[in-house]
């Protein structure tokens, strides 16, 4: 998984993250998530990871609602791998309690915005000028699923 999300976040455009990430970072957010967290990994038959999609909560989100966040690998988006895994992290969702999914996606990240857009992700807030960790300033889109 961090090999795929530091492939992302080299070509760079569509994620907040501007720093790379270690296998240890990863496994360490995997611990500190438990409970209320579900991570889903799609493979293909010989076991590389051509994405991975996690639901968790938020400092920033009331106890109902989910934060998302989806990483597919560099080339292999629209082929329906995204959509496998929102199948499986809305379950997960429903599963843990919640009753909404928020996404928060660079204003620039069209194909982003287009995947959320198109599970039914609907626009509630707009944050302008959000400086990232390497400077950059952007808009960011906060987009809800409802579960209900």
């Amino acid at each position: 998984m961090a090999d795929l999300l530091n492939a992302i976040i080299r070509k760079g455009g569509t994620t907040a993250l501007t720093k790379p990430v270690t296998r240890d970072a990863i496994l360490a957010r995997l611990r500190q998530e438990q409970g209320r967290s579900a991570w889903h990994v799609a493979e293909d038959d010989s076991g590389t990871i051509l994405g991975f999609q996690f639901i968790a909560p938020h400092h920033a989100l009331p106890p109902e609602a989910c934060d998302i966040a989806t990483f597919v690998q560099t080339g292999m988006t629209g082929l329906g791998i995204g959509s496998a895994l929102f199948d499986a992290s809305s379950i997960a969702a429903r599963d843990l309690g919640y009753h909404w999914i928020n996404a928060t996606i660079r204003a620039d990240n069209t194909g982003g915005l287009a995947y959320y857009q198109s599970r039914g992700f609907e626009p509630y807030a707009l944050q302008k000028g959000v400086t990232l960790d390497d400077g950059t300033l952007v808009d960011k889109i906060s987009t809800r699923f409802t579960l209900d």
